[in-house]
């Protein structure tokens, strides 16, 4: 083994450069005061990372198979790369705070490494090195959560998280053990000849312990209960990143292995993944009807998203994958323009973020109502917007499994897709047509908002439009 196999891990090798170059940033221009060129700094360097894997096409493996990229993975790490790029981007307003500007440097070391854990758990070719990328992810991710721990419940927040991660990540390896002991394998490509032809009891309650533990990281039901308190407590910026960057991972690596590993099982796997995608839709949507706090708002409905995204994994296919890939890439836009635009009414109105701030929101910023209320559509799957054809997609995807329970779960779906436009419209209600007593005062966004809500706004729009985005992303499935 020689270090020319770093050579097959490009992306990954340029996040351990970017990690490295904030980190001597940081360290050399700690004392300085403020940094208007930190922010600009990582950006450019988030830019070439999204075209690093952009560029990646062929497949390759390194370090016996441990490592295993495909082109598939490459389109998954170009599309997180780029929702990275622009939570970045939007939190230059929150950085600029006096009590957040200087852990800015900590604030882009962290959101690095988490995303450096998420491209090796979606490369990995053996079951310990995609847990230690769920580590390597997880870790840094419950200090984001914590990282404005004196305002907003912050560390209660990171609390709730780090001892479900904690919690989920045994019971997952729990589960890696239990299959370890069934077929004595743990590389992804042997499982296929010894799955269950043995111990085959075993090998189920694994793949429902591995299954399990997953669960937790995507925040499907019944492993949600840690979202809500999370999302709200969490700073808004931090809780966008959470909610679409890594539940993508998270869902792209679930999709893979188990069509990958687990596909001599799928006659069990599949029920179970019925059950939990009618339930995270379901549930979610009725108790998303219920919040009066837009952050445990968006927790709900990143729930009930988890479901349309598993919903892609039904067909175990080319479709599927490609289905699954163009989901998150729509959704990272649209709830990345929602969080920009509650993190800006946040940063104006004394932090809050109820829904009743924003009655009358249209009166005063008739822009950001107006964008707020696309990405809403969007994410509802209102035509014409790309929110519609992401989940047409998925359903179709869902709809070749050919079965009645599948076409059973994908009517269920499109029945929750009405019940998840009537929350949706609550807010909207509430910028247009309610009065507030005091409303919001008009206010100008800095040009890191201005900047992420355009590029969110292009896709929503545009990524329904060109053909050729789902076409790229279709043919790296195959």
């Amino acid at each position: 083994m020689g270090y020319s196999q770093f050579l097959n891990m490009i992306p990954e090798a340029t996040l351990v450069a970017i990690l490295i170059i904030a980190f001597v940033a940081d360290f050399a221009s700690s004392k300085n005061g403020r940094r208007t060129w930190f922010n600009p700094l990582m950006c450019l360097l988030l830019l070439v990372q999204t075209v690093v894997s952009f560029l990646q096409k062929d497949p390759t493996t390194a370090f016996g198979g441990m490592y295993v990229t495909t082109a598939a993975a490459n389109v998954m790490k170009t599309i997180l790369a780029a929702g990275t790029l622009v939570v970045v981007i939007q939190a230059r307003q929150w950085l600029s705070r006096e009590d957040t500007a200087f852990k800015e440097g900590e604030f882009y070391m962290l959101v690095v490494s988490t995303l450096l854990g998420m491209n090796m758990m979606m490369s990995s070719g053996h079951f310990l090195m995609f847990f230690l990328g769920l580590e390597m992810a997880s870790v840094p991710m419950a200090c984001l959560v914590a990282l404005d721990k004196y305002r907003h419940n912050s560390a209660e927040a990171s609390a709730k998280y780090i001892l479900t991660a904690t919690f989920s990540s045994g019971v997952m390896l729990y589960g890696i053990s239990m299959l370890y002991g069934a077929t004595g394998q743990l590389y992804f490509d042997d499982f296929t000849t010894v799955l269950g032809k043995e111990h085959l009891a075993l090998s189920i309650v694994g793949l429902v312990f591995f299954f399990s533990g997953l669960g937790f990281k995507i925040s499907l039901v019944p492993f949600h209960f840690w979202t809500a308190d999370t999302y709200q407590g969490a700073p808004t910026t931090i809780t966008g990143y959470l909610s679409v960057i890594s539940k993508g991972a998270a869902a792209f690596a679930l999709c893979i292995i188990l069509m990958k590993v687990f596909a001599p099982m799928i006659q069990y796997w599949e029920y179970l993944l019925y059950i939990v995608i009618v339930l995270s839709i379901t549930i979610a949507n009725l108790f998303a009807i219920r919040q009066k706090e837009l952050k445990r708002f968006m927790a709900f409905s990143s729930i009930s998203q988890a479901g349309y995204i598993m919903l892609a994994v039904v067909g175990a296919n080319q479709h599927g994958v490609a289905a699954l890939s163009y989901y998150v890439l729509v959704y990272v836009a649209a709830n990345l323009a929602v969080f920009t635009v509650i993190g800006t009414v946040e940063e104006n109105n004394s932090g809050r973020t109820d829904m009743r701030a924003y009655d009358g929101f249209y009166s005063k910023n008739p822009k950001l109502a107006f964008l707020m209320t696309l990405s809403l559509f969007s994410l509802a799957g209102i035509p014409p917007f790309a929110g519609m054809f992401s989940k047409f997609f998925v359903f179709m995807a869902a709809a070749e499994q050919g079965s009645t329970l599948a076409y059973i779960v994908v009517f269920v779906a499109l029945i929750n897709t009405v019940v998840s436009l009537y929350y949706y419209l609550l807010i909207v209600k509430a910028m247009y047509i309610r009065s507030a007593e005091n409303p919001l005062p008009t206010f100008r966004t800095d040009a890191g908002t201005r900047i992420a809500l355009a590029i969110c706004t292009a896709g929503i729009m545009l990524f329904g439009i060109f053909s050729c985005i789902y076409d790229w992303i279709f043919a790296a499935a195959a």
